[in-house]
Parts: C-alpha cells; sequence; structure tokens
C-alpha cells in the first residue's frame, strides 16, 4: 500500500456534554439536546487532569526537584554559635604565684562563624571568638580580661573532593533528575492517553455492536412473526416458526452479552477519565476515526529518537550515572587536605576595648597543616569505581538496545496502520457482500424458493460482517494511536501541549496551565 493514504470515517453514535478543545466540568451530566459532541480529546484533557494514576505520578517530579534543593544545599553557608561558661574554684593555694588562698577563675567565652564550601571544595571559614576570664588573684593585671580574635581559615582538598568538576557533579546531576522525571512523568501521560484512545473506541465500538445486535433481534423478531402469519396461511411449517423462535433467543442472548460488554466499557472509562464516578452515565459518543499520513520508517524513528520520552528518560539515566563515575573516581583517590588559618586578637578589660586592640595590637597567630588519610590498599573506593563504571556500561547497552527496540516497534506499528487500512477496505466489501447475499436469500425466501434457517443464517453473517467493520475501523485507530505514542508525539496529534522537562512551574502558569503539565 503507497505511503500517505488516510481514512475518514465517522460513527455518530450520540453526543457528549463536552465541547471540542475545552473540558466541560459537566462531563458525566445526561446529553441534553443538541449538545456538543465530545471527541476523544475531551477524554483525554479530563483523563490528564481527573486520572488517579496521573495524580499520584505528578509527584515524582516534584520529588526530584526538592532534590535538587538538596545538592545545592550543600553550598549554602552555616551559621554557628556556640556559648559557655566554666567556674574552677580550688580549696587551697598551691602557690604564692597563685594570688590568693583559694583560687577562683570564671571564663565566660563565645563564638560565632560562618562556613561555606566553594566549587573548587575548599572550605572557607570566618569566626571571631570573644573570652571574658575574672580571677581573685592579686596579681592578675586586668581583671576581668576581655580576649578577642577574628580569623580566617581554609580547608581545600587536593585529591579526593578536589575540583569543580567533581563538586558540581551531585547538583548536575540532581538537575538531569528532575529532567528524568519529567520524562517518566511524560511517559506515564503517554500510557494514560492511548489507555484513554483505547477505551473510548472500545466503548464506541461496544455501542455500535450494541445497536447491531438490537437491530438484528428486532430482525429476528420480525422474521418470527412473518413466519407465524405464513403458517397460519399455510405457507410455513412450524420448524419454520421453531428455527425462527431459536433465532431470536440467540438475538436476545447476544444483546444480553451486548449489554454487559457496553457497561464494561463504560466502567473502564470513567476509570481513566474520572475519580470514583462509577455511579455517573456516560453520555452518547461521536467518534472521527480519521488517521494522517502515515509516515516512513525512517521519518518516524527520527521523530520517536527526538520525542520519545522514555528513550529520552533513559539518556537521562546514562547522565547520571556519568556524574556517579566522576563523583566514584574521586572517592577513589586518597584524602589529602591542605589547609590554613590566619587570625588577631586583642586584650583589654572591656569587650569592645578588646576589639578595638585587633587593628592596633600585635596579637596575631597563623597556621598551615597538610593531612593525608590513605585507606589501606583503597579497595573500597576502587571496587566502587569499577561497579559505577559497569553500571554506565550496563545502560549504555541498554540504550543500544532500546535503539533498536524502538525500530522494530515504529516498523511494526506502520505496519499495523498499512494492514488496518487493508482490512478496512476488505470488512466493507464483505459488510455490502454480506447485506446482498442477505437481502437475496430473503427474496428467494418470500418466492418460496429457500428456507428460514438459510435467511437466518444469512441475517447472522450480515450482522457478524457489519460488527467486523467496525472492529476493523476500531483496530485501524488503535493501530494508529499506537504510531503515535511510540512516536511520542500522541499529546502534539490533539494539539495538548506539555512543560517541557527543567521548565518551571511559573512558566508552566504563564503557557495556560495544560493539563498535561
Amino acid at each position: 500500500m503507497a505511503t500517505g493514504k488516510s481514512l475518514t470515517v465517522t460513527l455518530r453514535v450520540g453526543a457528549f456534554m463536552i465541547a471540542t478543545g475545552a473540558l466541560n466540568s459537566t462531563v458525566f451530566a445526561q446529553a441534553a439536546p443538541e449538545a456538543p459532541k465530545l471527541a476523544v480529546k475531551d477524554c483525554i484533557e479530563s483523563a490528564l487532569l481527573h486520572n488517579l494514576s496521573l495524580q499520584a505520578d505528578r509527584v515524582d517530579p516534584e520529588i526530584a526537584q526538592e532534590q535538587t534543593e538538596v545538592a545545592k544545599g550543600e553550598f549554602d553557608p552555616t551559621m554557628d554559635l556556640t556559648v559557655g561558661t566554666r567556674v574552677v574554684q580550688q580549696s587551697t593555694s598551691s602557690s604564692d604565684l597563685d594570688g590568693s588562698d583559694g583560687p577562683r577563675n570564671e571564663n565566660f567565652s563565645a563564638r560565632a562563624g560562618v562556613t561555606k564550601k566553594i566549587d573548587t571544595g575548599a572550605s572557607v571559614t570566618v569566626s571571631t571568638n570573644m573570652d571574658r576570664l575574672l580571677t581573685n588573684s592579686e596579681f592578675s593585671t586586668l581583671n576581668p580580661a576581655y580576649d578577642a580574635d577574628v580569623s580566617l581559615s581554609v580547608r581545600q582538598p587536593l585529591l579526593d573532593g578536589f575540583g569543580t568538576e567533581v563538586n558540581r557533579a551531585t547538583r548536575e546531576r540532581s538537575l538531569v533528575g528532575v529532567d528524568r522525571a519529567d520524562y517518566e512523568m511524560q511517559a506515564n501521560v503517554l500510557a494514560i492517553v492511548q489507555q484513554t484512545e483505547a477505551a473510548f473506541y472500545n466503548l464506541a465500538f461496544q455501542r455500535a455492536r450494541l445497536k447491531v445486535r438490537l437491530a438484528a433481534r428486532d430482525v429476528a423478531q420480525s422474521f418470527l412473526d412473518e413466519n407465524t402469519v405464513r403458517r397460519e396461511n399455510g405457507m410455513a411449517t412450524s420448524l419454520d416458526v421453531t428455527q425462527a423462535e431459536v433465532g431470536l433467543a440467540d438475538q436476545r442472548a447476544l444483546v444480553l452479552n451486548s449489554r454487559q460488554a457496553v457497561s464494561d466499557a463504560e466502567d473502564l472509562l470513567l476509570s481513566l477519565i474520572g475519580d470514583f464516578a462509577f455511579d455517573q452515565s456516560v453520555p452518547e459518543l461521536e467518534i472521527d476515526l480519521t488517521i494522517g499520513e502515515i509516515p516512513s520508517v525512517g521519518g518516524a524513528y527520527g521523530v520517536a529518537l527526538e520525542h520519545q520520552p522514555d528513550y529520552q528518560a533513559a539518556l537521562s539515566l546514562t547522565e547520571q550515572l556519568k556524574f556517579d563515575v566522576i563523583l566514584a573516581r574521586s572517592r577513589s583517590r586518597p584524602r589529602l587536605d591542605l589547609g590554613g588559618a590566619l587570625g588577631y586578637s586583642g586584650r583589654a578589660s572591656s569587650f569592645s576595648e578588646a576589639y578595638e586592640e585587633i587593628p592596633e595590637g600585635d596579637g596575631y597567630a597563623w597556621q598551615v597543616d597538610v593531612v593525608l588519610s590513605v585507606p589501606w590498599g583503597q579497595r573500597e573506593g576502587r571496587a566502587r569505581l569499577r561497579q559505577t563504571e559497569l553500571v554506565l556500561q550496563r545502560e549504555e547497552l541498554r540504550i543500544r538496545d532500546l535503539e533498536q527496540a524502538l525500530m522494530m516497534n515504529i516498523r511494526t506499528s506502520v505496519r499495523a496502520v498499512e494492514t488496518g487500512l487493508e482490512r478496512v477496505d476488505i470488512a466493507q466489501l464483505r459488510r455490502r457482500l454480506s447485506n446482498e447475499e442477505y437481502e437475496l436469500e430473503k427474496a428467494k425466501f418470500e418466492a418460496g424458493l429457500s428456507t428460514s434457517r438459510l435467511v437466518l443464517d444469512a441475517q447472522q453473517r450480515s450482522d457478524q460482517a457489519r460488527v467486523s467493520e467496525l472492529q476493523a475501523f476500531v483496530d485501524l485507530k488503535n493501530a494508529w494511536s499506537a504510531l503515535q505514542r511510540v512516536q511520542g508525539i500522541s499529546l502534539s496529534t490533539y494539539g495538548i501541549a506539555m512543560v517541557p522537562p527543567g521548565e518551571s512551574e511559573s512558566k508552566s502558569s504563564e503557557a495556560g496551565n495544560s493539563p498535561a503539565s
């Protein structure tokens, strides 16, 4: 079949309460005369708003977003404050230098500092200390004595934890995690869209089939009435009447089965587009079985690589694993830290004078140190590095496998649509032929050239052909729906936009608060 063939078939089986393109809150209300028709798009919009599964799935991107805040929190400044007091009272003096028979010292100390980690991995701390010493020693020149100091200290990792790449890895990994959660959410949305489409078309099919069954039952009833009259006139036998009665009973059984199938289909659609709305009635439907131009396999595959959320989520996972490798490689190295501190101090008999002494006095202190920590054999770090590298390697192979599966699904879906078009043509031809055979058999019976059994058989074949035609239409639309999903463009087909991964909620609001977002 040539690519590009399209089919438009409209089955009219009633009306919905929702206008196309705008979701109406009266979706489950009884359909009024001349009510707006509901397209499948309106059911999809309702599902995106009310489906319980999607409501639960929407939490995952929010969780991922909060994880980015956790990662950023590592680089937020930390303020600490320490206040304490200490009193030492000796029972007796141990030396004439104590300056008292019972030496007593009261010490109050306070420390405040701010520490911040920067992208190189260094921790920078700015702090100040204040000590107040009160003693009963007569030799104390300052009593009370206030000691104040201001200091700056830096500790920079040189191996494990060194560099902007490793220190930004956790934050960047969390940002990719937001994209991944968004893609997984999109995949769930596409699944609900396809399920809603299938439920919608299935309900339309079941209702249409019920109408066929009801019409067939009415025909069987008329045929029984006709045979009863013909028997009374001596033109038919009791066997003809009995066969007509059996035919009517068969049609009634089919109607019962069809009614059950309709109720089941209604419940399925309600579960997808509503929230515990099983007590609501589903209005009658109108569906437009239209498909667009069938894409080439190569074109559809290219679209899928760009838009398929399952594939994009897998790519995001590999990006996260690359950051895991960066972190594991850093942690496999020994710990070597270079530290330095510089502080200035002042001493006076009051709080303010002690701080005033700092820039004018000679009190200062500095320190430089190197700390080396090497796990014996570094077994754990090397094993974890190798482990993360293997996980990344595994996921990259799975990407290739996913690309192959995607190509296979595209090829299968395109063939299914092409085959569906052919099946519709064949079903239409069979339905016309079966209808002509039934009319011919009925005319022969009326002329006394056939039997009631042959007429009933012809009627059943005609009914089955009509049902098969409806099934072919629905199968075609479901095949088209599957092709749209595997390409990842189901929502764009209905003009429903999703917020791109990483897009803020404010931008989503500005865009119109689409249900899919």
